[in-house]
């Protein structure tokens, strides 16, 4: 059955472009929707079977949006089930016969208005700056506006759908910019040895060391940490949670007991163990080692406690 796919709209955002690098994504019937909540809300409650949007990126860091949607108001049972990393490139486009001294205002989405400060403070100190769901529909709105004095950051894609001339090119102030996506769907996807698993810990009390704790869980086991992240909670402040992404599956021992330590003392949201983007064999020999360790250790333990008597 081909698969529903719900991702950030209008088409031609950068998610549309994640979306179309995974070909069995690219072969579904693709519904594009004009906000972050509404994509996952769409999953939720089964108006498709997946959803795609954007979580995190490598100059602007997390987008909360997601984080917060996940984290604290989706179902349990709604888990990631990949992730995909682009490379991206962002353009200011504007109607043909524009040139870059008629723009008076930029319409972008703000994570993409922030990637480009500097380049904006150069080329158009002082433009007004308009905020938009998305790239696309940032291009939707210059396509759609009187007279030639507005511009969009987007991507190539969106331009050519909307009629748009680029009238700069890769204008984000630093070269290496990706952004990280996330497929959304129910189920557990198998391990394959290149895993990444996603959780939120809400501290059962706020007292010294109570991070400190929480990491040495990870550590002891030799778990290793790729993203570390605290979010106010919604229950006032210095109340604060955290999202953790760790290497592994939660099929493999060391992450299952990791999480089962962290459950028994936490409030944990488990948000999904799920493929990684980017293949490595460091993190993969790293747990099988520890696991084995892990395995001897539990054995020469069991054995211990088979000589108790009755």
């Amino acid at each position: 059955m081909t698969p529903r796919v719900a991702f950030l709209g209008p088409p031609g955002t950068f998610t549309e472009e994640a979306l179309l690098s995974q070909p069995d994504l690219a072969a579904g019937e693709l519904v594009p929707i004009r906000s972050i909540a509404e994509v996952i809300s769409a999953v939720e409650h089964g108006d498709t079977d997946l959803a795609v949007v954007p979580i995190e990126n490598a100059i602007e860091g997390s987008v909360n949006i997601t984080l917060d949607t996940l984290g604290f108001d989706a179902d349990p049972t709604l888990l990631i089930q990949r992730e995909v990393v682009l490379s991206i490139s962002l353009n200011l486009c504007a109607k043909p016969g524009a040139a870059l001294s008629d723009i008076k205002a930029v319409v972008s989405m703000p994570h993409a208005v922030a990637q480009c400060r500097e380049w904006l403070a150069s080329k158009l100190p002082g433009v007004e700056v308009v905020a938009a769901n998305s790239t696309a529909e940032a291009a939707q709105q210059v396509a759609r506006a009187r007279g030639s004095g507005r511009a969009a950051i987007s991507t190539s894609l969106a331009a050519h759908l909307y009629g748009l001339e680029i009238l700069a090119a890769d204008v984000e102030d630093h070269p290496e910019n990706q952004t990280r996506f996330v497929v959304l769907g129910r189920g557990l996807p198998p391990r394959t040895g290149h895993d990444k698993t996603s959780v939120v810990v809400f501290q059962s009390q706020d007292r010294p060391g109570s991070l400190l704790a929480i990491l040495q869980e990870f550590a002891a086991r030799a778990v290793n940490l790729t993203k570390l992240e605290s979010r106010p909670t919604k229950r006032g402040l210095g109340h604060y949670c955290f999202f953790i992404d760790c290497e592994g599956h939660i099929s493999d021992e060391l992450v299952a007991d990791v999480l089962r330590n962290l459950k028994a003392k936490h409030n944990v949201k488990f948000l999904g163990s799920y493929p990684v983007a980017s293949e490595g064999a460091v993190g993969e020999a790293r747990r099988k080692a520890a696991g084995k360790a892990w395995r001897v250790a539990t054995a020469w333990v069991d054995e211990l406690r088979s000589q108790v008597k009755e």
